[in-house]
């Protein structure tokens, strides 16, 4: 006798939030696709498609984690694919969840860590999403320091129940490596600090693609047994935000080659840990950092909306050289859109903020590189996209004979941005001599971006192609290999 084949249950999950989300089936299918395209993904879901996911048909490969996300920015909230009653499959969109608890937040990042430093190539090629920059920011304008985030301090030299009686067998490695459940001391804490000054300096002259994986491997290897270790709640406090900076420095690293979709993870991770150490202003820093990132990619609605977040998220306790920042980022993300007032007011901000600044005031370590030479670098950008061409010069030359020589990528930016103005003013000679020696630091350099300002100048040539000057460029340029 023949077996029937089992019968699959209706999935009641998916139809209720497919009714609370005003879907149609077709309208589903349709997002899902659109969501696909934004991976690379050629899908072909139609109606029938969603009516045998209702009969309770599992779709594969990475489905069922785009069809969560169609959800979760349709509603507002974070949905997984288990919550549509769908299998679990490939995180497409793990590490875009703003934790819930520090410890979930230490789970999220590791893992991040493990993947990133193992061979998941895959990882470094996700797409950036741009509705995954709401709910993280969202969460933390509204979230508070958590309440506790101290680890296993009434555990300190209590013996273990299974030890008890019986002799200790020594492990040589435990001398030379950490173990999880270690207590963590201020000399832990210092060395992580130690390391991202170490890290900072290698991004800033050599590009991120440097010493990325070693920044990585380190976090796994040392940062993840610190966060899983023993500490009160004000050592605690400080390790969540050493992790919080290398995060964001991981982060930061992985934009610099292009891989805007982990580091997109890496920013929203390290705004949670800055969350769990109770540092405010730390957290803008994370969300300007993404809101810089949008810039380079275009989205200039959603850098003025991250930027306007972190202001909010300070107030106007934060130092002026703090306010300046901030205000900076928002004057970029209103030059890409080209809105010339918002801009503009936008910079008078900036400018009176940091000439409000002083001496004395207590600015934060990751806020001091905001000085004179780089707002006027950030004036030249502005400009630069404004199509603002004398100002750019102007102010680009400023930051040029201002900027210190350790910051060899910024200053390659700069460079760009002076010639592009140059070109816009009719200056082809001069432009195409500036574009050239930053042509030759690009080539030194382990940095994606910096490569994209050179091709950007180079499509800008493109009206002048048969000029001498460009000529010259190009020859330059062929000789650097």
């Amino acid at each position: 006798m023949t077996e029937r084949p089992a019968q699959r249950t209706p999935n009641r999950q998916l139809a209720a939030l497919i009714a609370e989300a005003g879907f149609s089936n077709a309208g589903l299918a349709r997002r899902v696709d659109q969501l696909g395209l934004e991976h690379g993904l050629d899908l072909r879901y139609d109606k029938t498609s969603v009516t045998r996911w209702l009969r309770g048909q599992q779709p594969r490969g990475t489905t069922p984690a785009l069809i969560a996300e169609v959800f979760t920015r349709r509603l507002g909230r974070r949905l997984t694919a288990q919550d549509l009653g769908l299998d679990a499959c490939a995180p497409v969109y793990a590490g875009l969840e703003f934790a819930a608890t520090p410890e979930e937040a230490v789970d999220i990042v590791s893992g991040l860590w493990r993947k990133d430093s193992g061979s998941h190539a895959e990882l470094r090629k996700i797409a950036f999403t741009p509705a995954g920059l709401v709910v993280p920011s969202r969460d933390w304008l509204i979230g508070r320091a958590d309440d506790r985030v101290g680890r296993g301090e009434a555990t300190i030299g209590r013996v273990p129940a299974q030890a008890q009686g019986r002799p200790a067998v020594p492990r040589q490695r435990t001398q030379t490596e950490r173990q999880p459940g270690q207590r963590v001391s201020a000399g832990d804490i210092a060395a992580l600090r130690s390391v991202g000054e170490l890290f900072r300096a290698l991004d800033h002259a050599y590009g991120g693609g440097h010493a990325r994986q070693a920044l990585v491997r380190y976090l796994e290897h040392e940062a993840e047994p610190m966060l899983r270790g023993t500490y009160g709640e004000q050592t605690g406090r400080r390790l969540f935000a050493a992790a919080a900076d290398l995060t964001r420095l991981a982060g930061w690293t992985s934009y610099d080659i292009a891989a805007h979709g982990l580091a997109q993870r890496y920013f929203v991770q390290a705004l949670r840990l800055s969350q769990a150490a109770g540092d405010r202003a730390y957290g803008s820093y994370v969300l300007v950092t993404m809101s810089r990132q949008a810039v380079y990619l275009g989205h200039g609605r959603e850098a003025v909306q991250l930027a306007r977040v972190a202001q909010q998220g300070v107030g106007s306790s934060a130092p002026p050289v703090v306010q300046a920042l901030l205000h900076a980022a928002e004057a970029r993300g209103h030059g890409v859109l080209g809105e010339v007032r918002a801009c503009t007011s936008s910079l008078v901000r900036a400018e009176r903020a940091l000439e409000a600044a002083r001496p004395t005031d207590d600015v934060p370590y990751w806020a001091r590189f905001f000085d004179e030479a780089q707002l006027a670098d950030e004036f030249g950008h502005c400009h630069r996209d404004l199509q603002q061409y004398r100002a750019a010069a102007q102010h680009a030359e400023r930051s040029l004979q201002l900027r210190a020589p350790g910051y060899a990528r910024s200053r390659l930016f700069c460079r760009v941005v002076l010639a592009t103005a140059r070109l816009g003013l009719g200056e082809l000679d001069q432009a195409c001599q500036l574009g050239a020696e930053a042509a030759a630091q690009a080539a030194e350099m382990r940095s994606v971006r910096a490569a994209e300002y050179v091709r950007d100048f180079e499509r800008r040539l493109e009206p002048y192609r048969d000029a001498a000057p460009v000529r010259g460029y190009r020859d330059k340029v062929a000789a650097l290999g």
